[in-house]
């Protein structure tokens, strides 16, 4: 596996069965020009240009390409959590990146106000050095106690009009998605201001009933953080924020294909109940890409075992050792069709965090990030077009 950028001189991709936006395109190409894709066609129909790689030779019969991954939710890999500064954050991201993900959201567990700040000021930093770093996602403080999960319950806290405020002002317009439990004390109020500065508002960690979670929604809410966990499932008297997110076309729905954090029929269900709208995640901490054993998770300790987190006080799933082409895998073999599998790795987390524009696809004029994979969804080679545009 070899991960190449892009960003200089020209490079076509040819002889690849091609899953982008929905489609399949057979015997496909893709031309790259300085990280910028500039054509598209099928086969032989390509001009020359300064690398040519033919996908049947480097991955085998049945290539596939796609769009780079993006991943919205993850807090680390190879042993890094992305709470503990730069070259944390870029130690998991290079794990990360050869197994497709050419663009990430930096997600933050809880921590006190003062050090949250800070983290979120270090990664709006990050973005302008680091093009694959495409901002910050808050999960936490205003989490329900009851639904903390891995996340160290005295650091919770209501959301406060300043707090938001200053979290969102340290990260100079980078902060892309926050979470939170609307049903919290100013709440909807807080998403209200949190969409108000441009990020995304999450209903996530949460005790929310179906209506509180509507009552998220028309305030501006449109994500639900990774489905199902950390808040009340379905029950036929009691639907809950998945139905009401699933039932919202404004709302895209996180879903963690590990196995763990969903059973692979529930996986198949959320695709089938919200078309379009699923990003798969991988909620991924320190201990993927690495061994078994103890981490820290923000201030939670957690044990690894058999490739499971778990915290050491309650038992509750911390987060995940998952790389997001093992997701496409799991989410294909749940029954999911391969194209809107790939759609909930590209596309949907791209207009999840608004950058659909340049992120997300191969269409001309775009990013030139992309991914080979073989006949069996594993990785061959990455490649990551330039800084996103402004």
């Amino acid at each position: 596996m070899s991960t190449h950028s892009s960003a200089t001189g020209s490079l076509v991709i040819h002889s690849a069965r091609i899953i982008d936006r929905g489609e399949v395109t057979e015997d496909g190409w893709v031309r790259i020009e300085d990280g910028i894709v500039t054509a598209r066609g099928t086969g032989t129909d390509w001009s020359p240009a300064d690398a040519v790689v033919d996908a049947a030779t480097d991955a085998g019969p049945g290539a596939l390409l796609t769009p780079g991954f993006i991943d919205i939710h993850g807090h680390g890999g190879a042993g890094a959590s992305f709470d503990d500064g730069v070259e944390a954050i870029r130690t998991g991201r290079d794990l990360h990146r050869a197994h497709g993900t050419t663009r990430a959201v930096v997600s933050l567990v809880t921590a006190s106000i003062d050090a949250l700040a800070r983290n979120v000021a270090t990664i709006a930093d990050l973005t302008e050095t680091d093009a694959d770093i495409l901002g910050s996602h808050l999960e936490g403080p205003f989490l329900d106690p009851g639904h903390h999960g891995a996340h160290e319950p005295t650091l919770l806290r209501h959301p406060v009009a300043s707090d938001v405020a200053r979290l969102l002002e340290a990260g100079r317009g980078t902060v892309r998605q926050v979470t939170i439990a609307p049903e919290l004390p100013g709440g909807l109020d807080a998403i209200r201001q949190i969409v108000a500065a441009g990020s995304a508002a999450a209903v996530g960690h949460t005790d929310a009933d179906a209506a509180m979670a509507v009552a998220a929604f028309e305030a501006g809410a449109s994500i639900l953080t990774h489905a199902f966990n950390a808040m009340p499932g379905i029950h036929h008297r009691a639907p809950g924020p998945v139905l009401a997110a699933a039932a919202d076309h404004r709302v895209v729905l996180e879903a963690i294909a590990d196995d763990v954090h969903l059973d692979p029929h529930v996986v198949k269900l959320v695709f089938d109940s919200a078309p379009g709208r699923v990003a798969l995640i991988t909620d991924a901490m320190a201990a993927a890409g690495s061994a078994d054993g103890h981490y820290d998770l923000g201030a939670v300790g957690v044990t690894v075992e058999n490739g499971v987190a778990r915290a050491d006080d309650t038992g509750s799933i911390a987060g995940s050792t998952l790389t997001q082409d093992v997701a496409l895998r799991r989410a294909v073999a749940a029954g999911v069709e391969l194209t809107e599998a790939v759609r909930a790795l590209t596309g949907t987390p791209a207009r999840a965090i608004g950058r659909s524009a340049e992120l997300g696809g191969l269409a001309i004029g775009m990013l030139g990030d992309a991914v080979l994979l073989d006949a069996e969804l594993r990785v061959a080679r990455v490649w990551s077009g330039p800084r996103l545009l402004a």
